[in-house]
């Protein structure tokens, strides 16, 4: 699937998030510290657990993972629900759906999506 080049993303990517970064581990602090000012936890959110978007579980999304965790990938803390058994663990945010979250964190997450939708990677110019 491929996805359409948003001007509006490219430039809040560059401008705000990537800005001043010089190498991988600069973009991917940018990353993590504007998802972590951005996402308004706790909120509600689809966890997409199978190849297919049809397969997922409902999750509670608490906090970004630590920093060393998101140096590749950005990761969230998830509670996940069964029965009367709880589990809190991490998750690729590009796995979440947010289902119910404020603009900001939808924007956010969608600016992640985005990123790892075109195919970036940290440390490419």
């Amino acid at each position: 699937m491929s996805i359409e080049r948003d001007e509006n993303r490219e430039e809040r990517i560059d401008m705000e998030i990537i800005v001043d970064a010089y190498n991988e581990e600069e973009q991917a602090m940018g990353w993590y510290y504007y998802l972590d000012n951005k996402l308004n936890v706790p909120f509600k959110a689809k966890w997409l657990t199978g190849e297919s978007t049809s397969k997922s579980e409902d999750v509670e999304v608490l906090k970004m993972s630590p920093e060393e965790a998101c140096q590749r990938e950005m990761f969230v803390e998830v509670l996940y629900k069964e029965g009367t058994a709880e589990d809190v663990f991490s998750v690729a945010l590009s796995d979440i759906e947010p289902i119910e979250a404020d603009d900001d964190t939808q924007e956010a997450v969608k600016d992640w999506h985005y990123w790892v939708g075109m195919g970036y990677e940290f440390g490419e110019d």
